[in-house]
């Protein structure tokens, strides 16, 4: 192997713990973002093929140039079972990165799934299979295969800051990117939210419809004056 491919394709890596995974699948991407402070989610653009994907693992990162899989074949031969490939294709849409047959030997391979900021083609067959595939549209023009990217290195995706290793959650309302040192805190985190959550809803059903926190808020906010009430 070349100096320069050493340095592009980085295999040296900590990956969020298979047991973090585990945890953090049992909850929404949506719960996971609010309690990691709103930040770390992809731009919506960023959408499964299907409403019941859903994907949790490590972050296997890949950058692409524009309409170019090079480096994403890299990424494939690489990852671990239960990686995430995750690729910075830079909102590119004029080309599909990839299509069914990466993303059978990526099941194959034991991939979790597949997030990428670009195009992907063969949609009908993917979305009909259980296999997540995340991505930002959808063009039937294939790649090429000529230019060099980098895998395993810090990329910018879809607004949100990648490093191999994270931990990355997708599910229906989109993917969310949490740092692999934060993980075990925003699980913990996950849990207390969820269980407020589920005693918030037991007392709407209950007739309880206004949250106890409004008016207060509604105060702060200048939208009601001091004493004021809904």
């Amino acid at each position: 192997m070349k100096q320069n491919e050493k340095a592009m394709i980085n295999r040296d890596f900590i990956r969020v713990t298979a047991e973090e995974v585990r945890q953090a699948a049992e909850y929404q991407a949506a719960i996971l973002a609010d309690v990691a402070g709103r930040r770390g989610t992809l731009h919506g653009r960023v959408k499964p093929l299907a409403a019941g994907m859903k994907v949790a693992g490590p972050a296997i990162t890949v950058e692409v140039r524009p309409g170019d899989n090079l480096a994403i074949h890299a990424a494939l031969a690489i990852a671990q079972p239960g990686d995430v490939l995750v690729v910075d294709g830079k909102g590119d849409l004029t080309c599909a990165l990839l299509g069914e047959i990466m993303a059978t030997q990526a099941e194959a391979s034991g991939i979790a799934g597949i997030i990428i900021d670009g195009a992907v083609r063969d949609a009908d067959t993917l979305a009909r299979q259980d296999y997540p595939v995340f991505s930002a549209g959808l063009n039937p023009c294939g790649p090429t295969k000529l230019i060099a990217g980098r895998v395993n290195h810090p990329i910018s995706l879809a607004g949100a800051q990648v490093n191999a290793g994270d931990l990355v959650v997708g599910d229906v309302d989109g993917v969310v990117v949490i740092p692999r040192e934060e993980a075990q805190a925003v699980i913990a985190l996950a849990q207390k939210k969820l269980a407020v959550e589920t005693q918030r809803l037991a007392a709407i059903r209950r007739g309880d419809l206004r949250p106890a926190w409004l008016d207060t808020a509604l105060r702060q906010a200048g939208m009601l004056a001091d004493g004021e009430v809904l």
